[in-house]
């Protein structure tokens, strides 16, 4: 690190402990880790929670979480680890969806620390099969949770099918989250993923927050944080209003906003803050000219990308194998 970075690294943790002496706080309410302490608890957001318990807890097999980039999957995901944490459970969470199909059992069986030298997909599985049977004799739950799974591919999302065979007479012996944006949910309509759709038992959201829940969940963030109630307010309702304006009412953009006005008014000397701090910063993000939300129509998937990109993956494998081997010359032709 150079010298600059490191004195421009050093001006913004000075300028973050400032801040926080200055408004009364002991750590960074809005930052922006998916730190299951600071879960804001929406009607919406218990019953999301409820439902991924419910289903995991009653064995049903596929679960999907779908919801708008920084709408709180992720918080939504560590804090059911806190709750599988605290029962008789196994875990994997898989955040890389880049994957093929033998990286997926490589890192499920990593995940699970189930030893297995053979790199043969059936072994694999049945060594996987064997560790769940013994779980489920030992009074254990297996879940696999999957982030950002509207990346993963139509092999990989088959091969997820596939795992839902591991079962016994009356209960499925993995249970599986699929957590990923809106585009999961569309390349699941497609009709290559119908078996897959199918087997999908209870489907959870998470959605923007109001203007009235953007108050509150800042009024939370800031309270966990070690705001004193009573005293005088650090955003003034004005502002909050055009935090939301701003950000839509999504999580993440929230706590950016928030996060670099607390640092503005500071700097300004300046409490409550006031919407011209706000506006300031959502000048500075471009959030006055880019909505933070995807389009519809751009969430929009289709079998024929789908398969583009599967012909151009076998294009790919198939002038490999003519490179390794490549046909014998044919004697007696040459180039003019």
């Amino acid at each position: 690190m150079s010298g600059g970075a490191q004195l421009q690294l050093a001006g913004h943790e000075s300028a973050n402990i400032m801040y926080k002496n200055f408004f009364g706080l002991r750590e960074n309410p809005f930052n922006v880790s998916p730190d299951p302490r600071y879960l804001f608890f929406t009607e919406q957001v218990e019953e999301t929670l409820s439902s991924l318990t419910y289903g995991i807890q009653t064995r049903k097999g596929i679960i999907t979480l779908t919801g708008e980039v920084g709408t709180g999957k992720t918080t939504l995901v560590n804090r059911l680890l806190d709750w599988l944490h605290e029962r008789p459970t196994k875990t994997a969470f898989l955040f890389n969806s880049r994957m093929n199909s033998a990286q997926l059992f490589d890192f499920v069986l990593a995940e699970f620390d189930i030893p297995c030298e053979s790199r043969s997909k059936s072994q694999q599985l049945m060594k996987l099969n064997q560790w769940l049977l013994e779980r489920f004799r030992a009074g254990e739950t297996a879940v696999l949770i999957l982030d950002e799974a509207q990346n993963l591919t139509f092999p990989v999302l088959e091969e997820i099918r596939l795992l839902t065979n591991l079962e016994t007479s009356s209960e499925k012996l993995l249970q599986i989250v699929l957590s990923g944006q809106p585009e999961l949910e569309e390349k699941l309509n497609l009709p290559q993923l119908r078996q897959l759709r199918q087997r999908v038992m209870i489907r959870c959201k998470t959605a923007p927050l109001t203007k009235e829940q953007t108050h509150n969940y800042i009024l939370e963030r800031l309270k966990i944080a070690g705001a004193t109630p009573g005293q005088q307010p650090i955003f003034s309702p004005v502002a909050m209003d055009t935090v939301h304006l701003y950000s839509l009412g999504i999580p993440r953009v929230v706590n950016l906003l928030c996060e670099h006005s607390l640092i503005n008014a500071y700097v300004e000397q300046q409490r409550p803050i006031q919407p011209k701090i706000v506006e300031d910063v959502a000048r500075e993000f471009r959030l006055d000219e880019v909505e933070p939300t995807a389009s519809p129509e751009s969430l929009r998937t289709s079998a024929e990308l789908y398969n583009s990109e599967a012909f151009i993956q076998n294009l790919g494998e198939a002038l490999s194998r003519f490179r390794i081997n490549p046909p014998a010359p044919v004697s007696g032709r040459g180039r003019k």
